[in-house]
């Protein structure tokens, strides 16, 4: 039973008013799919109309004058219980050969019920099919008013239970998703524009319900629209995919670009200093778009009207979970998986090497698979005869090539200090004895590259990360690992691993500062 069945038994009633097929009406129709011969006249084409739209509805529908005889049976009627029309036209109510005799006197009672009041009465009550069946229905009963306001019959629409059951389950489920599912649900008509959202899914777009109806997706994403557009197209194109897709997207928030601007548009931050930020910025906030980036778990369901021939799509129905914190746990466990077996990998080819410069040079060719575009290795300079020791001056040991990625060899350390300004993460590395991260937050490529120039690293850098390298309670220069914007900054657990590669690193220089 289709869902216009709730509505359409009420329409036969009203349009019999002013038609010869009305109940308690002298020269009424016998039925709608037995008509009796009708004179020419205006009355002709109301007798045809009504006979078509009481056999072209969904629902069984029988109708009694108010002596009890009936005067319509349809043809879903037919369908159902199997009685044609002719054999159930003029019969005395129903008992006896629609219903059971036992039940004839209740039937009947809540029929003549129904004629006595006004508005629709719901009963369910079991029927006879003409081989011998019982059908259990669900009926809706109405008056019918005769010309001078009486009750002149009523009308009976009803349909089996188990499709009226199953109309009502899929409302239901329908309702309970969008109002009380903990899953998130968009539905996205054909045009790819919100239509409905539930409670959760507007939580998880950051909207409201009633603003986010016949907007864009591209209104709540930042990134990651065009994926999920590609994904509904697909769905109505060629029905739903087999198994659950995984969208990672970035929510759309204006007030994530505030603060990529700053004075120096830069940010420092010690990382052994409980949150300390130090110099070249004083904003060290996150970049908002790590905490908007989110992993959807996505299932999607064509939806298409029952009520045409041929299905016509009336959009997709996006259900979706939220499962960032759980992706976020199998990545990480992944990359320390990896990370471990690089730092294995790498003891072990650094054994293997005479010169602990070029063992310094392995691990680090081992450790920036994945991590790091770039690597450097600066060590302390000894200050000359009478300079302040106070004062840090680092000469280049070791360096990827620059403009390509490649492995990061010695080179032979000169006389000459790098001209580093003051506040450089490598000098705060070495002064603090701890790792410092640093990023700059311009934009445009310029300046970004400008910003990466100034500190004596490759002009595609944006995030550099310095490791000191201790040894014996000594501070032997620093490791750096830069990245380009392809990558994302670099975050605690990178700072760990860093270190822990500098630990080792330093173990190498250390052994080579003690053959020279």
């Amino acid at each position: 039973m289709s869902a216009s069945q709730r509505s359409e038994p009420a329409g036969p009633a009203r349009s019999a008013r002013s038609s010869r097929g009305v109940p308690g009406q002298a020269g009424a129709a016998a039925s709608a799919s037995v008509r009796p011969e009708c004179p020419d006249g205006p009355e002709r084409p109301d007798s045809e109309l009504l006979a078509a739209l009481l056999d072209g509805m969904d629902a069984a529908l029988c109708a009694f004058d108010a002596d009890g005889t009936v005067t319509h049976w349809n043809h879903e009627a037919e369908r159902i219980l199997g009685w044609t029309a002719a054999e159930a036209v003029g019969r005395k109510g129903l008992g006896g050969w629609a219903t059971r005799p036992g039940d004839a006197r209740d039937v009947d009672a809540r029929l003549t019920e129904a004629m006595g009041t006004t508005g629709r009465r719901v009963h369910e009550f079991a029927l006879l099919t003409k081989d011998g069946g019982r059908v259990l229905v669900r009926t809706q009963s109405s008056a019918v008013a005769g010309a001078d306001g009486r009750p002149a019959g009523v009308y009976c629409a009803f349909s089996e239970v188990h499709a009226q059951v199953d109309l009502e389950r899929s409302i239901a489920l329908s309702e309970a998703l969008l109002e009380d599912a903990s899953w998130n649900v968009v539905l996205v008509d054909a045009d790819l524009r919100v239509a409905v959202v539930n409670a959760s899914a507007a939580g998880a777009l950051r909207t409201a319900r009633k603003a986010a109806p016949g907007r864009p997706l591209g209104d709540f994403l930042d990134q990651g629209a065009e994926e999920a557009e590609a994904a509904l197209q697909h769905v109505l194109a060629e029905g739903a995919p087999p198994a659950p897709t995984e969208l990672w997207v970035t929510l759309r928030d204006t007030d994530a670009a505030d603060g990529f601007e700053g004075a120096d548009s830069v940010r420092c931050e010690l990382l052994d200093d409980d949150e300390a930020v130090r110099g070249e910025g004083a904003d060290r906030g996150e970049p908002g778009a790590a905490a908007r980036r989110r992993c959807w778990r996505s299932g999607f369901l064509r939806l298409a009207s029952p009520l045409t021939e041929e299905p016509t799509p009336l959009g997709v129905a996006w259900i979706f979970q939220d499962v960032t914190e759980a992706k976020g746990q199998e990545q990480e466990s992944a990359r320390m998986r990896f990370r471990g077996n690089q730092l294995h990998r790498a003891t072990r080819a650094a054994a293997e090497c005479e010169d602990p410069m070029e063992a310094a040079s392995v691990h680090l060719d081992f450790a920036l698979a994945g991590f790091a575009d770039h690597a450097l290795i600066d060590l302390v300079l000894d200050p000359p005869p009478g300079a302040p020791e106070d004062r840090v001056r680092l000469v280049r040991a070791a360096a990827t090539p620059i403009g390509a990625p490649g492995p990061c060899p010695p080179v032979v350390p000169g006389g000459i200090p790098l001209g580093y300004p003051e506040g450089h993460p490598a000098l705060q590395a070495v002064d603090r004895r701890g790792s410092v991260r640093a990023s700059t937050r311009r934009l445009d490529e310029p300046a970004a590259a400008q910003w990466a120039v100034a500190r004596k690293w490759p002009e595609d850098t944006v995030h550099g990360l310095c490791a000191v390298l201790r040894s014996r309670g000594r501070t032997l220069g620093v490791v750096t690992f830069l990245r380009t914007s392809s990558r994302r900054a670099f975050d605690r657990t990178d700072a760990m691993y860093a270190e822990d590669v500098a630990a080792r690193v330093a173990a190498s220089v250390d052994l080579a500062v003690g053959r020279r």
